[in-house]
Formats: C-alpha cells, structure tokens, sequence
C-alpha cells in the first residue's frame, strides 16, 4: 500500500514549478503502479498549449474555471469544478484557465518525473530504464 500526501512532494524534485503552472507529481513510474498521479494548478490568464503524443491523460478540475480546446476539431468546452477531459486520442490541445484551476492528472503510461514538454507541448516517452 502507498500513502503518500502533497506536502509530501511540494518543493522536493517531484513538485515542477513552470510560469503557467505547477505539478506536484504524487504518484510516478518508480511506484510501480502502471499510471502517474499529480496535482495541477494552471494559472488564471495563461494559454497552455500540450500534445501527450506518448501518453493518456486524464484531467479531473476540482477548483477553478476555464476551457479546454481540441486543436485539431476547434471544439471548446467549459471547465468547472467537477469537470473531467481525457485526451484518450492523445489530442492537442489548449487549456485557458480563467482563474487558478487545480486539477488532479492521471498519466498512462506513467511519468518518471523527469520529462520535460518539448516545442510542441509533447512528453518524451521516458521509462525507468532510461
């Protein structure tokens, strides 16, 4: 059994802090599970543009607001507390948070924590064994 908790991972190299947002990663590769965990705050009037070419993702918004956009269909929808968006055909999209939006994240396969978004918003596909 793992039990973990945020403040377990804020400010160690598990908590990823970028200009639009922060992730503290709870849950990665290493724990052995088959999906990665994180806690997500965009940050309220940033454009946040991100392809998971390698990976599945789904986002549950549990405060805040905004919209996600599927770039491919040009279809926007809103976003509030109690929201879930997959990208589960590892869709681009653009996320506009219209005020601090925390959102916890399920990663398939699993993040290692040491990925970091390339020019097109793509995570490379890393694995432990790398």
């Amino acid at each position: 059994m793992i039990v973990r908790t945020l403040d377990e991972v804020t400010d160690t190299d598990a908590d990823i802090k970028e200009p639009n947002w922060r992730s503290k990663r709870i849950l990665l590769a290493k724990d052995g599970v088959g999906f990665s965990v994180h806690e997500t705050t965009l940050y309220a009037g940033t454009v946040n543009d991100f392809w998971y070419a390698n990976h599945i993702e789904a986002v549950f918004v549990y405060e805040g607001e905004g919209e996600v956009t599927n770039k491919a269909t040009g279809e926007t929808h809103q976003l509030r507390p109690g929201s879930i968006y997959v990208l589960n055909d590892h869709d681009k999209h653009q996320v506009r948070p219209k005020t601090d939006m925390k959102t916890v994240c399920v990663f398939n396969p699993p993040v290692t924590g040491r990925e970091v978004h390339d020019e097109n918003g793509v995570y490379p596909l890393v694995t432990e064994d790398d």
